[in-house]
């Protein structure tokens, strides 16, 4: 049951690019069904309890709020209401959800610090609603093809920019492998982790304080800065230096969605850096390395 229960948020997730229902005049998303499904498996599994299932429903009317409430100074209002509490539900401050542990303290290189992987419920359903509600997409199979075209770019230059600093600071170090673990952390990663991320940083802040700042030529370059920084600072808890290579990658990140102005470039970059990482690199860090 928990896994059915997360494989129903991965297909929520999934399906905001799908074409929604037609039912007579009305056409239907598919993804507000599929996340009530989860959530009713989720709470059969006991991955969730009714308070979290509470916090979630507030998070989605927020975030429906800020899109489409009718006066500027509600959705203002709606946006920081959507943001403390999609911050507080991303880091897990809020009761009532109990994620799975899928890999306990793996040394996944030698010398490399343990690696913890949870299957994190509510970040991923935070990814999701603000994805859904908040992201711009592309809208077509040829879109997405130009958006990855424009980013392919930026996405090897964050790469090599911000592996390499890793590498010279001593955090990470060579080492090419091919755990029985991979596909488990990318999935995981790419679905509860870097979605929600790249929706929050990127697809709500940036967005949302480049158009604040949109009548002067600089402003859609500070909210790269800021989105940047705010992104290093969220990860400070793994040290000043991994502080400061996760603002590098933010910088990449944050480029990425100026660049197209859809989120699957943000992801795709994000993702993409972690993967090499994870493959090419030590993970998650040399012991001493942060």
């Amino acid at each position: 049951m928990t896994l059915l229960a997360f494989l129903l948020l991965a297909l929520a997730l999934g399906s905001v690019w799908a074409r929604p229902l037609t039912i007579g005049r009305h056409a239907l998303p598919l993804w507000p069904l599929l996340f009530v499904m989860s959530m009713a498996w989720g709470l059969v599994a006991g991955v969730l309890e009714p308070a979290a299932i509470g916090a979630l429903v507030l998070l989605a009317g927020l975030a429906y709020g800020c899109a489409r409430a009718p006066r500027a100074w509600l959705r203002l209002a709606y946006g920081v209401l959507t943001g403390v509490l999609a911050l507080a539900l991303a880091m897990h401050k809020l009761p009532g959800f109990h994620n799975p542990l899928l890999m306990d303290g793996v040394v996944l290189s030698a010398g490399a610090a343990p690696f913890t992987l949870y299957a994190n419920f509510d970040k991923g359903a935070v990814g999701l609603i603000l994805l859904a509600l908040l992201c711009r997409r592309a809208g077509s199979l040829a879109e997405l093809g130009e958006v990855l075209r424009r980013t392919a770019p930026v996405l090897l230059l964050t790469i090599a920019v911000t592996l390499g600093f890793a590498l010279a600071a001593g955090v990470v170090g060579v080492d090419f492998k091919l755990p029985r673990q991979t596909p488990l952390f990318i999935g995981i990663n790419l679905l509860f982790t870097v979605v929600a991320e790249e929706a929050f940083f990127r697809g709500f802040l940036q967005a949302r304080l480049a158009a604040a700042l949109a009548r002067f030529n600089w402003g859609p370059w500070l909210a790269v800065a800021v989105s940047a920084l705010l992104f290093g600072a969220a990860h400070l808890g793994g040290g000043p230096r991994y502080g400061i290579l996760a603002a590098i990658a933010g910088l990449g990140y944050a480029w990425a969605y100026q660049r197209t102005q859809r989120i699957e470039a943000a992801i795709v970059v994000h993702i993409a850096l972690n993967a090499v990482h994870f493959i090419a690199f030590t993970y998650p860090a040399r012991l001493h390395g942060v």
